[in-house]
């Protein structure tokens, strides 16, 4: 039997997070050190691009289940 994957392992789940949290944690401080560039005055506030990005991808994930909801078809849709 083979062993599982390092990323399906269970022991190493806390370690993913701490990680993926550092990492997101970075790029956001990243803005105290970098010039940002942006058209408008909110787009200079701290941590703008964090919110928007994760409002856009939660607003994304809804409306898929939204559409998923109204556009599916039953399990035997293709069945004779």
């Amino acid at each position: 039997m083979s062993e599982k994957h390092w990323l399906y392992r269970e022991e190493n789940h806390p370690k993913l997070w701490i990680w993926g949290c550092t990492v997101l944690a970075l790029t956001v401080l990243a803005q105290l050190v970098i010039d940002i560039h942006g058209h408008y005055d909110f787009e200079h506030w701290f941590g703008f691009a964090a919110v928007y990005g994760f409002t856009t991808c939660a607003l994304m994930v809804l409306f898929a289940k939204l559409l998923g909801f109204l556009i599916k078809r039953k399990d035997t849709y293709y069945d004779d």
